[in-house]
Order: C-alpha cells, then sequence, then structure tokens
C-alpha cells in the first residue's frame, strides 16, 4: 500500500511539476520582462498579443525609415529617435534632455503602446553607439515606471545574421512596408529620482561619491570634446569605463555577465553600491547605467542626463583635464 501512494504521489508531483513548466512556457509575455532577450525569443513571439517590437534604427546606426521599410520583424513599429521627440531641449538650453512626461505619453501610445504593453526595443546592432539609442528609450520607458521592457541583444544585426544557404536570406522572417498602429493610452507613472541632477552629481564629486564616465578615452583625458561642450575634461574623481567596453569587439552584443565584472574591476568601478553614469548627453551613459543596473543588477545606480553638455557649460562647476594640450 505505502508502495502504491508513494508512486502515485510522485506523478501527482511531477504532472504539477510539467503542467507548471507548460503554463510557463505559455504566458513568457505575461512574467517579468527580461532586459535582454535573443532572436529565438523574438521569433517564437511574433504575433503574440501585448507584445509591441519598438524598431529604434536611425541616424546614429547609419540607417533609416528605408531599411525599415525594406525589412523589419512582422508587427514591429518604427520611431525615429532624433525626431520624434524623445528627447528635447531644456529650459536651460541643454540638448538632449528627457522629453516632458506628457509629451512621451502622448509619443508612447502613438506607437500603439499601452500600460499593459510588453515593449522589445530593437536597435541596428552594429555597434556600441547605436545600442545606445535602444538603451536610451529603454532608461526611459523605466524612468516612466514602464517596467515591461527588454532588448533585443545584437538588435537587427543579429537577428537577420542567419540566411538560408540556398536564397541567400535571413531565416527569421521579415515584413516590408509601414505597420501604422491603433493609438493607445498610456500612463506614466515617473520615477524623476531615478535620474541624478547636477547639484548631485556636484556633491558626488566633492564627495568622493561613484562618478562613472562611459565616454570615450580621448574624451576623458581631455584631447577631444565632444562639438557642443564647453570645456575639455571630465568631472573631478569620476572613473572612465568607455561604452564600447561593453559590448563585444565594440559591437551590438553585450558582454557576458563574467566578463563586465572583470572589465568594471579593472577601470576601478564597483558593481554595487550608489553610482552615476554620464557621458555627454545621456546617450553612452545610458549603456553603462543599463549594464550596472539591469545586467549587473546594482539598484543604486543612476544616469545624469544633462551629463557634460550642461556641466561643462557651468563655468562655476570644475573640470579634470589629465591631459592639457
Amino acid at each position: 500500500m505505502r508502495a502504491i501512494c508513494k508512486a502515485m504521489c510522485s506523478k501527482l508531483v511531477l504532472s504539477g511539476v510539467a503542467g507548471l513548466f507548460i503554463l510557463s512556457s505559455g504566458l513568457g509575455s505575461a512574467l517579468a520582462a527580461t532586459p535582454l532577450v535573443d532572436s529565438a525569443w523574438v521569433k517564437a513571439n511574433i504575433g503574440k498579443p501585448g507584445i509591441v517590437f519598438l524598431d529604434v534604427r536611425g541616424k546614429l546606426a547609419g540607417k533609416s525609415k528605408a531599411d525599415y521599410l525594406r525589412g523589419h520583424i512582422p508587427g514591429a513599429v518604427w520611431t525615429n529617435y532624433l525626431k520624434d521627440g524623445w528627447r528635447t531641449k531644456d529650459a536651460h538650453g541643454t540638448p538632449g534632455m528627457m522629453a516632458p512626461v506628457a509629451k512621451l505619453e502622448k509619443l508612447i501610445g502613438g506607437l500603439g503602446i499601452s500600460d499593459s504593453s510588453h515593449v522589445v526595443i530593437v536597435p541596428n546592432g552594429g555597434k556600441a553607439t547605436d545600442v545606445g539609442t535602444g538603451t536610451r528609450i529603454y532608461w526611459t520607458f523605466k524612468v516612466l515606471g514602464h517596467d515591461d521592457v527588454s532588448l533585443l541583444n545584437g538588435g537587427m544585426v543579429a537577428y537577420t545574421k542567419t540566411v538560408d544557404k540556398a536564397t541567400k536570406k535571413p531565416v527569421n522572417p521579415l515584413d516590408k512596408g509601414m505597420v501604422k498602429p491603433a493609438v493607445a493610452v498610456f500612463t506614466a507613472h515617473p520615477r524623476m529620482d531615478w535620474i541624478a541632477t547636477k547639484e548631485e552629481v556636484k556633491k558626488a564629486s566633492v564627495s568622493g561619491g561613484m562618478l562613472v564616465d562611459n565616454r570615450p578615452n580621448n574624451q576623458f583625458l581631455g584631447v577631444n570634446r565632444h562639438p557642443k561642450a564647453k570645456r575639455f575634461g571630465t568631472i573631478p574623481g569620476a572613473k572612465n569605463l568607455p561604452e564600447n567596453w561593453l559590448t563585444e569587439n565594440g559591437g551590438g552584443t553585450f558582454r557576458p555577465k563574467s566578463t563586465l565584472i572583470k572589465l568594471y574591476e579593472a577601470a576601478g568601478v564597483p558593481t554595487t553600491g550608489k553610482q552615476i553614469t554620464f557621458c555627454n548627453s545621456g546617450h553612452w551613459a545610458s549603456i553603462g547605467w543599463f549594464v550596472s543596473h539591469e545586467i549587473l543588477g546594482d539598484k543604486q545606480a543612476r544616469m545624469y542626463d544633462g551629463s557634460m553638455l550642461e556641466w561643462s557649460a557651468d563655468k562655476s562647476l570644475p573640470m579634470e583635464r589629465k591631459i592639457k594640450l
């Protein structure tokens, strides 16, 4: 009798586990969104309700709307990162700042994204700079309080990489033409404390807080500068962790977590605790924030939206130029 009971109980337990697995697989989009998804995940979720693929290929990747029209993930909607209103000039004249919440709500809703949508951002994926388009929009969604957002690791380059030997065409499905989504209602629940202000950065610089400069090393050292930056150098006390360290060979795919930890150690940047990432305009810095906050799990990481364009314009703030020419 005990043997029969044991066998029946074991069968029930196994059935329960199997049932749970099937349920979890079938409700993939209903579970918590992961920061990164791969091409296989995208292919398996095309056409599923509640998932919106947001194609962000544009000028920074050497691409345009024409590239989207020639071929995109089926159902994907396109947005122009530089012109649609994701970023704006603030009241003090600093360019590239996060747009007002109300305008972002209208923009996002117009893309067919609602409060319940799982947004999957699709950059081009050719180099780290264009991945920054994806991470910047990802960061914007997070600041707006929308957590159901993911990024396609490797972008469209990874999605179209595998081709059929006979036809030489990508094996993953593609559609042509424009997708015009129905307007949705998107309601933000802003987390403005996720954005580091100039005053907070100033306090961190004076007190020895962790400031992470994600610009190229030549700009960090003060050899070169962004055309719109007013002065050379970096914020005093900052550590340099260039954005192109964070992706494989400076491309569109993020490095494994174990490798990222080693690179952070080499740069003198801890993977836990308070830190503020910055660059010139909050573009490259969004890559640094994404790695720290989303991949490495440091939930105390924040980004300085104004970055060096705001900081260098304020002549009352100090600059550290390691190489003076």
